[in-house]
């Protein structure tokens, strides 16, 4: 369940909470062709489960960026900002893979809410650091510092 904010000045309160978790996500080998279809790359370790059996992860593995992209499915589960006429994905900082994420394994995401700003525009801008947690796994597949605007109604 989501942490629900009423507007969002509400968010400079929590800053420094962690926001709860998203649902999990298995990764299968569709939603990684899909992903390498959609972007171009066919890095074996990704497409070519017959050759990743021997390669350095044993199976295929998502692409990192196919994990980051999906903090955008997890974020709305997470967070919900209401009493706004408009929610901007504005940027990111500080990306990282810190782990493989297998084909068949288990996802989810994980938000903290480090910084809350007033923007010169009216809204309000958080930066949610999600780590993207991996089922079994002591490292994370992702962590990345999502920056949001909210402009309230």
């Amino acid at each position: 369940m989501a942490t629900v904010f009423k507007t969002p000045g509400d968010l400079e309160a929590a800053v420094g909470q962690h926001l709860g978790y998203s649902e999990w996500l298995e990764i299968g080998q569709e939603r990684i062709d899909q992903f390498a279809d959609a972007t171009g790359d066919h890095q074996w370790i990704h497409v070519d489960p017959e050759k990743a059996k021997d390669g350095p992860f044993g199976r295929c593995i998502a692409h990192g960026y196919l994990t980051q992209s999906l903090v955008n499915l997890f974020l709305p589960q997470i967070v919900d900002v209401q009493g706004i006429s408009m929610g901007v994905n504005y940027g990111a900082d500080k990306l990282r893979f810190p782990a493989p994420v297998p084909v068949g394994s288990r996802i989810r995401g994980g938000a903290e809410l480090i910084d809350v700003n007033q923007t010169k525009d009216g809204g309000v801008q958080a930066t949610i650091r999600v780590t993207v947690e991996i089922d079994g796994s002591e490292r994370p597949g992702c962590v990345i510092d999502t920056i949001s605007r909210y402009y309230p109604e």
